[in-house]
């Protein structure tokens, strides 16, 4: 066609403007993030396509005019993967086509249609570019650092100046790349036709189709998100959140379907696997290069599960960084050592002790560190001693969300069945704000919200969130209930954001036209409409009325100062008890949900006038807090540091405190403890002894309480065991299981064995035993404290 029709070349009278110089990738295609702009003035174009040809019309790259969201009458040039010519040559000889958008049209027809249509005269607009540059990406040395999160996830790498042989000028320009220096990824949101750049990709996985097995197709993070929010919640179509927590259970399946109906069976790995190759496509992209080593930080008491299940989802494509792969809290800590050298601020081999407690979006770890800085003759010589001292999987900035979530449920119930009165939260929690602190002290946390639990019970009567208890009914009541939930959900995490990220925002509220008032401290956050089913008589009726409901930060710190303050008494009761707080010089918060000054007080209970690295930098970006980055800096200064040499360090992790204790029955109902809490995870052991025939073994997982949390079973099969020796136990156990509990094994008898296995946070189970004088050794098998990386799913429907 654009041999034989192109037909009337119009005059442009300079009123379109193109870059002088374009580079292409043919491996990525163009995006917005490249910044190519096309500026038209009056009206000669819109939102159509343009061909890059050659002077002869040979055709090297088909294009879209997207108009930019913030300017009229500017463009942007993008291009799919796929439709730029691969072998394409360099040439100076090329022009840009456009087309006004009827002639656009047809060539959209023409490309996908299957029959010729009928020939036209085309009239075209044709700008000479005076260079086009095609390149192909070349492999980088540089590490992709990866902080998989449960809400968020961001990447980033060290680019040092010769990390490709020729960095993409266009980029540098744009100061998308920053050589010498670390980059962080940035993701687009398109929400609200509005182009925004953020440091952190949200760890939501749409199902887009499914109609085939092998090619299913998804949305990822910001997309995922927009499409949630474009089909009003009530899509039928899966979508995941906190994927990380499936670490210890990656290869269980998940039934999924998408919007058109389809279903289909999936292993978790694969939805984990999909995602985690979009944010290595997304960094290759922006840095223009193709990654060839990965690293990707942990929690520190599932460090080797993650490693294996990183290796198995990409070992075959990638080298997964493994002799020097930091935890979740090493590299926050790191990230405060390398401060102190750059500021010089340490005193040479004087040791310094750190506490981090990291909140992120669906767990709180607590990690220890002693370390010691020494200026050596080449390099800085850095000793660490790191250990995890304790964790709380089910606590996060989800909690957060669903507390708040839950107050929102309650006002919005009271004021649809009260005709628009306004509850108080000093009603469902009728305490000083004050008098919070010593009450979880000295009444439990729970207490605190025992009203506030009470009203929200009764709150599900009029908005029912529990999507799970209606799987049975019609699929109109399940969507209804469903989408209560995630509609619930998204304007309460939306609300927590506003009000701990901008710092002059008291008060909230929700309507369909926004506000704009700089001076004022109200936060209108508009939404295209308002759908909340409520149920009267055992039927739902729909209410799309916007509420005159107005939340203030008061209530929102009251409301959740209870939850916080216990978090932290948890962690830290002990050391202060201890008289132990007094020897940290540094006490480090970190994770987006550490921003939220209540942490900060609840810490000075126990450490008043103490260190405590917590203030946000005064230019930082509102939207990606550094605390949720500090991990990722000090995974990649800490690489960087590796391959230059300027730094030796040495970790040593030392051994945790199993917080746990495993008991077993006997036969007569006697409970036997075989691993106790609060002791060392080293080389302890137990056993429970059964006669070989028995074909399930049950162990009882129970926290310091002595409160059940899990049962495990051990599914014993006799054609398992294999024949051994005294010799080979002792070779294989060494310091684990003595000689004297194998040798006193009787015939038939089978000891199952229960040691803690220090590097993956659980315990293994080491069947042996004898049948006619032979020792035999059976299947050993391992099993994780916590199934999932936390027990608390908040997306599960019982909510």
């Amino acid at each position: 066609v654009l041999s034989d029709y192109l037909f009337t070349k119009l005059p442009d009278n300079d009123q379109i403007k193109i870059p002088a110089k374009i580079t292409l990738y043919p491996e990525l295609g163009l995006g917005l993030e490249d910044l190519y702009k096309v500026t038209v003035t009056g009206d000669l174009l819109g939102e159509s396509n343009a061909f890059l040809v050659s002077e002869n019309n040979q055709l090297y790259g088909i294009f879209n005019l997207v108009k930019d969201a913030t300017k009229n009458k500017e463009y942007y040039l993008v291009a799919q993967q796929g439709n730029l010519i691969p072998n394409a040559p360099s040439n100076r000889n090329c022009r840009f086509l456009f087309f006004k958008k009827s002639v656009s049209d047809y060539f959209y027809r023409i490309y996908h249609s299957d029959k010729p249509l009928t020939p036209v005269s085309l009239d075209y607009f044709a700008i000479d570019i005076d260079e086009i540059e095609f390149k192909h990406l070349e492999q980088t040395n540089s590490i992709l650092a990866i902080d998989f999160g449960t809400s968020n996830t961001s990447a980033g790498a060290y680019l040092s100046s010769n990390y490709v042989a020729t960095p993409c000028h266009n980029d540098l320009i744009n100061n998308r790349i920053r050589l010498n220096e670390i980059n962080f990824v940035k993701f687009l949101n398109l929400d609200q036709q509005t182009h925004q750049w953020f440091e952190v990709l949200p760890t939501i996985v749409y199902v887009a189709d499914c109609a085939k097995d092998t090619d299913i197709k998804y949305l990822f993070g910001y997309e995922a998100k927009n499409q949630i929010r474009q089909n009003n919640y009530h899509s039928t179509a899966t979508f995941f959140q906190g994927i990380k927590r499936w670490v210890n259970d990656y290869h269980k399946f998940e039934e999924i379907s998408d919007e058109h109906g389809n279903t289909a069976r999936i292993a978790r790995s694969k939805i984990i696997k999909a995602y985690l190759q979009h944010v290595i496509e997304k960094a290759q992209y922006q840095f223009k290069c193709k990654f060839a080593k990965i690293h990707v930080s942990s929690p520190v008491k599932l460090k080797q599960q993650f490693l294996q299940m990183l290796q198995t989802l990409l070992g075959k494509n990638y080298q997964i960084e493994t002799t020097e792969m930091l935890d979740e809290g090493l590299a926050v800590l790191y990230n405060t050592i390398a401060n102190q050298i750059e500021n010089n601020r340490f005193i040479d081999g004087q040791e310094y002790k750190a506490l981090v407690i990291d909140c992120g979006g669906g767990t709180t770890d607590l990690s220890s560190c002693a370390f010691t800085i020494e200026r050596g003759f080449i390099s800085y010589k850095i000793k660490i001693h790191t250990t995890f001292e304790n964790g709380d999987t089910n606590f996060g900035g989800n909690n957060i969300t669903y507390r708040i979530m839950q107050f929102m449920k309650i006002v919005f119930a009271h004021y649809y069945k009260k005709h628009r009165q306004i509850i108080d939260i000093d009603s469902l929690i009728p305490l000083s704000e004050n008098d919070i602190f010593r009450h979880v002290d000295e009444e439990g946390v729970l207490l605190v919200y025992e009203n506030f639990e009470k009203a929200y019970q009764e709150a599900e009567k009029i908005i029912p969130t529990r999507f799970k208890d209606y799987e049975n009914r019609a699929q109109e009541e399940f969507q209804r209930v469903k989408n209560n939930f995630y509609f619930l959900w998204e304007i309460a995490d939306n609300m927590k954001k506003e009000f701990y990220q901008k710092t002059s925002i008291l008060r909230s509220r929700f309507d369909s036209t926004e506000i704009n008032d700089p001076e004022s401290d109200l936060q209108i956050t508009t939404l295209k409409t308002w759908r909340l089913s409520l149920l009267k008589n055992g039927s739902f009726h729909d209410t799309y009325d916007f509420p005159e409901v107005v939340f203030n930060i008061k209530e929102i710190n009251k409301l959740i100062k209870g939850d916080i303050y216990e978090i932290v008494r948890k962690f830290l009761e002990k050391f202060y008890e201890n008289r132990e707080l007094q020897e940290y010089s540094i006490i480090k918060l970190t994770g987006q949900s550490c921003r939220i000054n209540i942490f900060k007080e609840a810490l000075k209970e126990f450490v008043p006038g103490r260190s405590i690295e917590f203030k946000q930098k005064a230019h930082q970006n509102e939207a990606v807090p550094e605390l949720k980055l500090a991990c990722l800096r000090g995974a990649l200064r800490y690489l960087n540091s590796k391959i230059n040499g300027d730094i030796e360090a040495t970790i040593i992790n030392e051994i945790p405190i199993m917080p746990y204790s495993i008991t077993a029955f006997t036969f007569d109902k006697q409970e036997k403890v075989l691993l106790s809490s609060l002791e060392k995870m080293h080389h302890r052991q137990g056993f429970i002894s059964k006669p070989l025939g028995s074909r399930e073994v049950k162990f009882y997982l129970k926290n310091q309480k002595g409160d059940l949390v899990q049962e495990y079973t051990y599914e014993n099969d006799m054609t398992d065991y294999q024949p051994t020796s005294p010799e080979l136990l002792v070779e294989k156990f060494q310091e684990i299981i003595p000689q004297e509990d194998t040798d006193t094994i009787q015939n038939g008898e089978a000891r199952f064995f229960l040691t803690p296995d220090e590097g993956r946070w659980g315990f293994r189970v080491i069947p042996i035993t004898r049948q006619k004088e032979q020792l035999y050794l059976g299947i050993i098998k391992y099993f994780p404290f916590e199934n999932d990386l936390s027990e608390l799913d908040f997306f599960d429907g019982l909510k």
